[in-house]
């Protein structure tokens, strides 16, 4: 048999799933792989051949927790209320999404329960980053980041509560005619994920349904070098006095006159100093 190349779409115990055209087999891997403490992820691009997998492709980017590789796309969802938004936990997903080179997608759901989330698309939105609203339960704006999805591998992450598991069967009635196993899958495996499995929405278009996502710490992030991803400072950075300046507690701080002159979000500005002094103490530990 001649060696094949496929995507990795199940990894359980020692077991794999790899889809080759839309075909899913079941494989296992090259001892060697363990031996080199390099085995396939869910996301990985193989060569396999006779149902083993001989060779793993460079990865765009690996994630250890949940253990994922070549994420394109992460789709932070928040919501409006219930729970209520958690704007320090969507900064961090911001600078993980940065940090991985993954584009972020934040969706702010469940519109349809409070009305005053204009701010939060506001400040995102002159950021650059792309923001789309919905209400799950009814399919508003579903469609729109269905679209978004088409090929692409995406993770969703966000707090529990805030409407993932509805988002995710909602784009499965949407785009697919038979629900099914799949869509069963996913309302099954939302408390009970023990692993990453993509599930596939269109030919070549995924949702990883990930464990674990929203716990991730930024603990190799250097805390010197966090006002970077921060984009709205990186403009004023040059204008500070002190070079190397936290933006935190120094006087005569560029970031801090731009917060004063309302061209940075204050509340950005304060989150980037919980996240400061977070990492600060990590970083020293």
């Amino acid at each position: 048999m001649a060696k094949i190349k496929g995507l990795v779409t199940k990894v359980y115990s020692d077991k794999y799933t790899v889809s080759i055209n839309g075909e899913k087999v079941d494989c296992i891997a090259r001892g060697l792989f363990k031996l080199k403490k390099s085995k396939p992820l869910v996301g990985d691009i193989v060569e396999i051949k006779d149902n083993v997998i001989e060779k793993i492709y460079p990865r765009k980017n690996e994630f250890i927790r949940p253990p994922i590789a070549n994420v394109e796309q992460l789709v932070i969802v928040i919501a409006t209320t219930n729970p209520a938004p958690d704007l320090l936990l969507l900064d961090k997903q911001l600078i993980m999404a940065k940090k991985n080179d993954v584009d972020p997608i934040i969706c702010v759901n469940k519109i349809d329960l409070k009305d005053d989330y204009d701010e939060i698309v506001d400040v995102y939105q002159d950021l650059g980053y792309q923001v789309i609203t919905t209400n799950a339960k009814e399919g508003i704006g579903v469609e729109k980041l269905a679209i978004i999805l088409q090929n692409k591998i995406t993770a969703f992450t966000g707090n529990s509560g805030v409407g993932k598991s509805a988002l995710t069967n909602s784009i499965f009635k949407d785009e697919i005619s038979e629900e099914g196993e799949t869509s069963k899958k996913l309302e099954k495996g939302k408390h009970t994920t023990k692993f990453v499995e993509l599930y596939e929405i269109a030919p070549n278009s995924y949702i990883a349904d990930t464990p674990g996502f929203s716990t991730y710490e930024l603990k190799d992030i250097n805390y010197r070098e966090l006002d970077r991803y921060f984009s709205e400072f990186v403009p004023h950075i040059q204008d500070c006095k002190y070079r190397g300046c936290t933006h935190v507690k120094e006087e005569k701080c560029a970031i801090k006159k731009a917060v004063e002159r309302r061209l940075i979000s204050k509340g950005r500005y304060e989150r980037y100093c919980t996240l400061y002094e977070k990492l600060k103490g990590e970083n020293k530990w």
